[in-house]
C-alpha cells in the first residue's frame, strides 16, 4: 500500500534546486544558425557547448525547461572516478585496457571540472574530498580489497584502508584520493553564463520537436529552427533516437533524502558494497535559511519497470539518515532517473553508423558528473577534429562484447514483466493528491485530483511507444514502466524518451468524484 503523501519526509525538491537561484534565458523565437546545436542544458550539453565555444565555434543550447532542472539537478553532487566496484566489473566484461580508459576518462573529467571552476570563476561550493566504497561484511571486504588493488594497478589514486571516517563500524574500504564534490546546479548555471554571449546562445523553455542529420543539420523546436553544422543530443535519454538507444539502455530510478545535521561536512563521500546500497555525502548549502549542514543519503534504486512504494523507499532512506548518521530531520527528498547502458559503458559519439554530424551522449550509469563531462569532451574533440584517447572505448556504435549484460527487453514485454495492474473498470474515488488509471469506454484514462479537488483527465497511453502509465503518488507524476518516460500530473513531459505530452482524456465533473 502506498505511503500517504502527508507522511513523506521533507520537501519534494532536490537540495541543489532549492538552494540555487533561478535562470531566465530567453526562449528561441525564430530561425537561427550556429556552428553547433546542443539539445539539453545538463552536465553533458553545457560542458560540450563551452568546450566548443573555447574552440572558436558558435553554439546554440536548447533546453526544454530551465538550466540544470533535469537529471543533473537531481544528482548527489559527487565528482569521482570511484564508481562502487566498476573496475572489477569492467575488466570482467571489457578487459583491462577498457577499464583503464574508463578510469582515465573520469579522472580527466575531475581535472576539467576543477579547471573550469577556476577559469570561469564559478561559485559552486567545489571541495576536494576522498571517496570510499565501503564494506560492512566479510564478503564485501574481500570485494573492496580486490577492487582497491585492481584500481591501483590501472594507475588510479586507489588504496585499501580500514580507517573509514563514518560514525558506524565498517570493515574496510577502497579509497580514492583527489576526488571532489560540488553544488551541481550552481556549476551548471556557471557553465551557462560562460556559454551565453559572443555569438553563442542558451535558450530555455524551448522544446525540441525534430532533429535531422545533414549539411547543415536541422533542429526544429516549438519556437523556431536551428541550422548547424553539427548537432549534439545530450538529453540523458536520446531525443530523436536514431541509434536505438531505448533498446540498448534501461531506465533506472533512485532516491535521495537530505537530512539536517549539526556536524560540519566531512572531506569524504561514501557508497556501500553491501545491500541495500547506500550513498552518503555531507554538504553545506544555503537553502534560504542562512546556511545549513546536510547529510545526503541515496539508494533504493530499481529499474523503472519495477514499480513499488515510493514513499516507503524515502522512509527507509530517512531512517538510515536518522539512525546511523544523526540527521535531526529530513529537509528535502527527490528522485532521479538514469539511463543504464546494456554493456556497462556509456555511449558517446555519432548517433548511428549512418549519421555524420549528429552526436549523442547517453548511458552515463548514474555517474553523470564525470561520465557526462568526459563524454562531452570526447564529442567536442570529434567536432573540432582532434583525437581522443578514450573515444573508442565509449564508442556509441560499438558491438557489445560476448559475456556482457543482455540488451533490455522491449516495451510491451517490460510492461508484462512489471506486473502492472490493469485499468480500473470505472471512475475511482479519489482523495486530493491521488491518481489512478481507469477504463473509459475501452480507453485507458489517467485521472488525478489536485489539492483543490479538481479532477484532471488524460490519456494513460505513453506518447513514446504506447505503454500504459502509472501514477506515482509520492511525486505526483505519471510514470511509464517501459522506457522510463515521466509526465507531470497535468500530462506535461518531464522526462524522455517521450517528447509529446499526454493528451486530454474524457472530462469527468469534479462533483462526481468523492
Amino acid at each position: 500500500m502506498e505511503t500517504p503523501v502527508s507522511d513523506l519526509p521533507g520537501e519534494p525538491v532536490s537540495l541543489w534546486l532549492a538552494s540555487a537561484g533561478d535562470t531566465a534565458y530567453p526562449a528561441l523565437d525564430g530561425d537561427i544558425e550556429a556552428d553547433v546545436a546542443v539539445i539539453g542544458a545538463g552536465i553533458a550539453g553545457l560542458t560540450a557547448a563551452l568546450a566548443l565555444k573555447h574552440d572558436g565555434l558558435t553554439v546554440a543550447v536548447i533546453e526544454a525547461a530551465r538550466v540544470g532542472t533535469g537529471v543533473t539537478g537531481n544528482t548527489t553532487g559527487k565528482v569521482t572516478s570511484l564508481h562502487r566496484l566498476a573496475y572489477t566489473e569492467l575488466v570482467r566484461s571489457h578487459g583491462t585496457d577498457a577499464a583503464r580508459s574508463y578510469g582515465q576518462a573520469n579522472e580527466a573529467a575531475i581535472s576539467h571540472i576543477r579547471r573550469v571552476v577556476a577559469d570561469e570563476d564559478i561559485d559552486c561550493d567545489l571541495r576536494l574530498i576522498a571517496n570510499y566504497t565501503y564494506a560492512e561484511t566479510d564478503h564485501a571486504l574481500d570485494l573492496v580489497r580486490a577492487e582497491a588493488g585492481l584500481a591501483e594497478s590501472l594507475g588510479l589514486p586507489s588504496s585499501f584502508t580500514t580507517d573509514v571516517p563514518l560514525p558506524f563500524p565498517v570493515k574496510g574500504a577502497v579509497r580514492f584520493d583527489g576526488q571532489a564534490q560540488l553544488h551541481a546546479v550552481k556549476y551548471l548555471q556557471g557553465l551557462a553564463r560562460a556559454v551565453h554571449g559572443g555569438g553563442s546562445h542558451v535558450f530555455e523553455q524551448t522544446r525540441a520537436l525534430d532533429v535531422r542529420d545533414g549539411t547543415p543539420g536541422v533542429l526544429e523546436t516549438e519556437g523556431g529552427t536551428v541550422r548547424a553544422r553539427d548537432i549534439i543530443v545530450a538529453t540523458n535519454v536520446p531525443f530523436g533516437d536514431h541509434g536505438g538507444f531505448d533498446s540498448r539502455c534501461r531506465p533506472h530510478r533512485s532516491y535521495i533524502v537530505a537530512g539536517r545535521v549539526d556536524t560540519p561536512p566531512l572531506d569524504a563521500g561514501f557508497i556501500s558494497v553491501d545491500e541495500p546500497m547506500r550513498s552518503i555525502l555531507t554538504v553545506h548549502a544555503d537553502a534560504g535559511t542562512g546556511g545549513q549542514n546536510y547529510v545526503l543519503v541515496g539508494g533504493e534504486g530499481h529499474p523503472a519497470s519495477q514499480t513499488g512504494d515510493t514513499g516507503g523507499r524515502y522512509g527507509r532512506l530517512a531512517a538510515f539518515a536518522r539512525d546511523r548518521l544523526g540527521a535531526r530531520g529530513i529537509a528535502y527528498r527527490w528522485s532521479t532517473q538514469d539511463n543504464m547502458p546494456a554493456d556497462g559503458l556509456p555511449y558517446v559519439g555519432l548517433m548511428s553508423a549512418d549519421t555524420r554530424h549528429l552526436f549523442v551522449i547517453t548511458g552515463l550509469r548514474k555517474w553523470g558528473l564525470t561520465n557526462g563531462t568526459a563524454g562531452a569532451l570526447m564529442v567536442a574533440d570529434a567536432i573540432s577534429g582532434r583525437g581522443n584517447p578514450w573515444a573508442a572505448v565509449f564508442d556509441s556504435n560499438r558491438t557489445a562484447p560476448a559475456g556482457s549484460p543482455g540488451v533490455p527487453v522491449e516495451s510491451r514485454d517490460v510492461q508484462d514483466e512489471a506486473g502492472t495492474p490493469g485499468p480500473q473498470p470505472g471512475p475511482a474515488t479519489l482523495a486530493p493528491g491521488e491518481g489512478t488509471v481507469i477504463d473509459v469506454a475501452g480507453q485507458s484514462t489517467a485521472m488525478y485530483k489536485d489539492a483543490d479537488g479538481k479532477v484532471q483527465s488524460l490519456s494513460a497511453i505513453c506518447t513514446h511507444l504506447g505503454c500504459t502509465v502509472e501514477f506515482n503518488q509520492a511525486e505526483a507524476t505519471w510514470d511509464c514502466p517501459c522506457h522510463g518516460s515521466r509526465f507531470a500530473a497535468d500530462g506535461t513531459v518531464i522526462h524522455g524518451p517521450a517528447t509529446r505530452n499526454l493528451p486530454p482524456g474524457r472530462d469527468f465533473a469534479s462533483e462526481k468524484q468523492a
